[in-house]
């Protein structure tokens, strides 16, 4: 049975819980694409360095999952129902496609990168959008574009030929 009202009120008026609820909606979907994603990776490298980027993967998923739980618990916690659902994040996720198949090592950390790059873009805009409306949304999406960065810098790092 689906409620038609939410039983969880929330603390911002309501323009705001809705200019919010989107940010949200739209950080989780990015959050559970990028899981995935990484653990497509994790589960079709190969080659030369193999075993680091393989763990390294699991890292991402980690934080990737980590990063969503906590965002639609802030959702929640607004009144706002996150939808993690399959159907949504395949329709709605701006990430770029990984593919199927095995990929050697350092294309892999490539796509990777270049996943991570548009993550933190999106979540570096959502931002002042939040700041807006929330700030505590603001300081959770600060916090998510930081250890986004830093994910993608250690995945940078492995491309670098010196």
């Amino acid at each position: 049975m689906t409620l038609s009202t939410t039983p969880i009120s929330s603390p911002l008026a309501p323009a705001e819980t809705k200019s919010t609820g989107a940010l949200l909606q739209e950080a989780l979907t990015d959050l559970i694409d990028l899981s995935l994603i990484a653990k497509q990776a994790h589960w079709n490298v190969v080659g030369r360095n193999f075993r680091s980027a393989h763990l390294q993967l699991d890292e991402l998923v980690t934080l990737s999952r980590g990063q969503m739980d906590e965002v639609a618990e802030r959702a929640a916690a607004l009144g706002i129902s996150p939808d993690g659902r399959a159907r949504t994040v395949s329709t709605d996720s701006a990430l770029p496609d990984f593919g199927e198949g095995y990929r050697n090592d350092r294309e892999t950390v490539a796509a990777i990168v270049s996943t991570l790059d548009t993550a933190a873009g999106r979540m570096r805009s959502r931002i002042e959008s939040a700041g807006k409306t929330d700030p505590v949304t603001e300081d959770m999406f600060i916090q998510i574009t930081k250890d986004l960065e830093q994910i993608r810098w250690m995945f940078q790092a492995q491309l670098a030929d010196h």
